[in-house]
């Protein structure tokens, strides 16, 4: 009989796991203490699909047993404190893990770890604690950035939120709108020290009216301090031949307001093309037309017409022309010669 295969070995834990779950209940783990990295047995079960790898998973500590309440680390505090969270890195696999931290973007660099790296036992869990010093010259608002956990294969990246303390300034721009055939391009900027969650309205006028109303709806983006990103609207039934003009209207909670518009042509370069064309050709013969009628009035003669038959350019020689000619003159008879005083 053939070993069974990952797969089926994967199975058949999960199996063992759900019935285990079904016999006792699992005993909820001992709480934390202070210190590089402590760690605790875990039940062997597999992660949620999209965690990260199929045997650890890396997310924000507490949170209660839905292991969802803690979608990020998020902590609040006024510029040159402290903050405090731990991470928990869950090995669910049959080997050691080992798995490196570090912190990414704007918050993620003002991270600290108790342990850099961390190694944790099979089907265990490891809370490693964390502390965030929130720069003296930190502007209020809000800011983020990322916890990586890397274990030389793959990485898990927990988003950081924080909420510095003092006043806050929403502001938001839309920037080089840009009309290119069926679709609008923009760019959003946060100008302020807050958070933003845009919401976005599109209008289009035509000659002859309006083309397109799209109402104020939300965009699925989150817009940090600083933060610049460029968008694209489709508009697939964009008019084929009319002068348009875009607005665009931006809002966001806290007041943020700012609107843009652009303008395009749209002509259809085939009937374009031929229609030039045909304009042209139009041209050319009426510019004819009023030249023969001016020499006309003038009396000038007609140009010759070199089409017709048998018709030469003045002064071309003729055939006849370039044959020699002979003069013909009567012929004279000569009589007896008589001389001059003789007499017969």
């Amino acid at each position: 009989m053939s070993p069974p295969t990952p797969r089926l070995r994967r199975a058949l834990l999960v199996l063992a796991t759900a019935l285990a779950a079904l016999l006792c209940a699992p005993a909820p783990l001992p709480a934390a203490a202070d210190g590089p990295a402590d760690t605790a047995p875990v039940a062997d079960t597999a992660p949620a699909a999209g965690d990260g790898p199929a045997d650890w998973t890396a997310r924000p500590a507490g949170g209660g047993a839905d292991r969802d309440a803690r979608p990020y680390v998020y902590l609040e505090g006024t510029p040159g404190t402290a903050l405090q969270d731990r991470l928990a890195v869950t090995n669910s696999g049959r080997a050691p893990l080992t798995v490196r931290l570090r912190g990414d973007g704007r918050a993620g660099a003002w991270i600290g770890f108790a342990a850099d790296t961390v190694t944790v036992p099979a089907r265990t869990r490891a809370e490693v604690p964390l502390a965030l010093m929130v720069p003296p010259d930190a502007v209020p608002g809000d800011a983020s950035g990322e916890v990586v956990a890397d274990d030389g294969d793959e990485e898990i990246r927990v988003p950081v939120r924080v909420r510095i303390g003092g006043p806050t300034l929403a502001a938001l721009t839309v920037e080089d709108v840009e009309i290119s055939g069926g679709s609008i391009r923009y760019a959003l900027v946060n100008r302020g020290n807050a958070m933003l969650e845009p919401r976005l309205a599109v209008r289009a006028d035509g000659m002859f009216g309006t083309l397109l109303d799209r109402p104020e709806r939300p965009l699925p983006l989150e817009l940090a301090p600083g933060r610049r990103v460029e968008r694209t609207e489709p508009w697939p039934d964009a008019p084929a031949l009319d002068a348009v003009t875009v607005r665009l209207r931006v809002t966001a909670p806290g007041g943020a307001r700012d609107e843009a518009e652009a303008s395009a042509t749209y002509v259809p370069v085939g009937p374009a093309v031929g229609g030039g064309l045909l304009v042209l050709g139009g041209l050319a013969l009426l510019g004819s037309g009023a030249y023969r009628r001016r020499r006309a009035r003038r009396g000038d003669p007609e140009p010759p017409d070199t089409e017709a038959g048998g018709t030469e350019p003045p002064g071309a020689e003729s055939a006849d022309d370039r044959q020699p000619t002979t003069e013909t003159r009567p012929l004279v008879k000569a009589g007896p010669l008589v001389k001059a005083g003789a007499e017969s």
